[in-house]
């Protein structure tokens, strides 16, 4: 992988969000954690990086902003969220029980339970893949945390 197909800083639009759950806080800090350390993102007919990516929602559509380390714009891209809805309300539904279940569900059933949540994680992240793939190069660990950061904008209150 080049040192240049990579996010360098990547910012979360953080105006629509009031409140998080720690767990959602964990989260939210150890993808961008993970994502700034290891990432393979290109954007596909378009200048190298190291890249700036801003990531937000607006008008129901998740928007990418990838600029210059310098702040400098280089492309923009809108992607509608409606393929993305169902996926993250389970996903949010799952994550609400694996956070119940480790505090008094047997080891058998967090297992089981977490098992669904990464399926649908896996799921998630193929569709942001897919509906980026005429925009950007990515591997799929990078998809998984953006993936991640999606559901992260999806939260509201």
């Amino acid at each position: 992988m080049s040192d240049t197909a990579r996010i360098e800083k990547l910012f979360l639009d953080e105006k629509t969000v009031v409140n998080r759950t720690p767990q959602v806080e964990h989260e939210r800090k150890a993808a961008i954690y993970d994502l700034l350390e290891e990432n393979h993102f290109a954007l596909v007919d378009g200048p190298p990086g190291p890249y700036e990516v801003r990531l937000s929602i607006e008008e129901n559509r998740l928007a990418f902003d990838v600029r210059g380390l310098d702040g400098t714009p280089l492309k923009r891209f809108l992607l509608a969220l409606s393929p993305f809805k169902a996926i993250v309300r389970e996903y949010l539904m799952v994550c609400e029980s694996y956070y119940k279940a480790i505090k008094n569900a047997s080891p058998s059933q967090i297992e089981a339970i977490d098992m669904g949540r990464r399926g649908l994680h896996n799921d998630g992240s193929d569709i942001l893949e897919q509906r980026l793939k005429s925009k950007v190069e990515l591997d799929r660990n990078t998809a998984r945390r953006l993936f991640t950061l999606v559901c992260v904008l999806h939260i509201r209150c």
